[in-house]
């Protein structure tokens, strides 16, 4: 699998999407206004210490799916035995059946690893069945004049218009912000982050 052959080659420290500190994603998560103890999935988690993080501010039932049993390995070892406060769910997101809803969907640097049009449509599928009506739904990815791929696969840009068609007039886009990310290596990443709100109803305004 792509993933734990990344995982193999590299530790979590050195893949090029590593951060020290999830800053823009804890600022987020902390404006949708959520309680401590609502349900939070974060996709595509795998070895990310937003896990780590969420959990020293308090918040109680996280959710982390990937597709990578190494990255889970990893993230299991550095919690150590706060690892069991974490839902662990080995999945494929384009896939997922979700067993119970989420307040919040955080998502940094998965869709956008989705080229072909029927996966991203499985992908808001998806979304769509995990979120609680008025959820709430934050994602990052390579932003406009951002790289086209990442660890040897194309990738797809987004700016606020495209992923708001993408995703459909269910869902409201409340914020956005940019960030330059910096690489292990040294490389310059342009991401952008869009915090939207599902309207109740899941019909649109």
């Amino acid at each position: 699998m792509h993933w734990d052959a990344v995982y193999a080659r590299k530790n979590p420290l050195e893949v090029s999407w590593y951060q020290a500190e999830p800053v823009r994603s804890l600022e987020l998560i902390a404006a949708t206004g959520v309680p401590l103890d609502a349900p939070l999935i974060d996709i595509g988690g795998g070895a990310s210490v937003l896990v780590d993080r969420l959990l020293g501010r308090g918040y109680t039932d996280v959710t982390v799916l990937d597709l990578s049993a190494r990255a889970f390995a990893y993230a299991r070892t550095r919690l150590g035995a706060q690892a069991a406060r974490v839902h662990w769910l080995d999945a494929d997101v384009t896939e997922f059946v979700p067993a119970r809803r989420y307040a919040v969907w955080h998502d940094r640097a998965v869709l956008h690893f989705l080229t072909a049009a029927a996966d991203r449509r499985r992908y808001v599928e998806a979304l769509n069945r995990s979120l609680m009506a008025d959820g709430q739904v934050i994602i990052a990815a390579f932003a406009l004049g951002g790289p086209t791929r990442c660890s040897d696969l194309d990738i797809v840009q987004y700016d606020a218009a495209k992923l708001c068609a993408e995703l459909g007039a269910a869902f409201a886009l409340v914020e956005e912000t940019a960030e330059r990310h910096v690489t292990p290596g040294g490389k310059d990443q342009q991401f952008g982050y869009f915090r939207f709100v599902r309207h109740a109803s899941g019909r649109g305004p």
